[in-house]
């Protein structure tokens, strides 16, 4: 049996598009479930969290700060043989005022935590969806602004650029699938298919899905 654990903020909890208290997409739904009912031999643990960042500290909501929780996490569910890490969405916000380039760096910081654990070759970098050109609209998530969407364009290069380097895998989740038009940030049930697939495919060439 091969054990992977998927980390990563509310798209891979799963959270309903537009949903006040945020709702969650049933198991089969959420792209880890419908990866986990293909599974012959493989287990995969879910650890999504709304409004996880990789390392700025949300003032409001306390224990997003992602490499704070990781080592914890890769701990308590080791021994693991793959991890998919899709991080940075949150990180786009305008209270952090960070680059691509910046954002970039903090998953690096988490990378660090996960090769302690296990090799490059057996880690899935995913760079997280683009946000939408209007997601900053008070209806939607005011704490996005227009440099937000310019800054989550720009981490698929950056987060492809560092997989390369480190000698890990690479997934753009915004090459399979985009936000739903009702917030501009998170999968719809379409969307949640559609990376499921996409992930399924990589994690095959990586030889962990069985």
């Amino acid at each position: 049996m091969k054990t992977i654990l998927a980390f990563g903020d509310s798209n891979t909890w799963g959270l309903i598009p537009g949903s006040r208290p945020p709702a969650r997409f049933s198991w089969e739904v959420r792209w880890t479930g419908n990866l986990q009912l293909r599974a012959k031999e493989t287990r995969l643990i879910e650890e999504g969290l709304c409004g996880r960042t990789t390392v700025f500290e949300d003032a409001l909501r306390p224990g997003r700060r992602g490499l704070d929780t990781l080592p914890v996490i890769l701990q308590s569910q080791s021994p693991l043989d793959g991890v998919i890490l899709m991080l940075g969405t949150n990180d786009c916000k305008t209270i952090y005022g960070a680059s691509e380039y910046t954002i970039g760096k903090g998953i690096e910081l988490c990378l660090d935590e996960i090769v302690k654990y296990i090799s490059p070759s057996r880690i899935l970098l995913v760079s997280p969806l683009y946000l939408g050109e209007e997601v900053w609209r008070p209806e939607k998530d005011p704490e996005f602004n227009s440099r937000s969407v310019e800054v989550s364009r720009g981490l698929r290069e950056v987060y492809r650029n560092i997989a390369s380097r480190r000698g890990i895998h690479f997934l753009a989740a915004s090459d399979y699938a985009t936000a739903s038009h009702i917030d501009e940030e998170h999968l719809d049930e379409t969307g949640h298919a559609a990376l499921a697939d996409a992930i399924y495919r990589k994690l095959l060439e990586m030889d962990l899905f069985v």
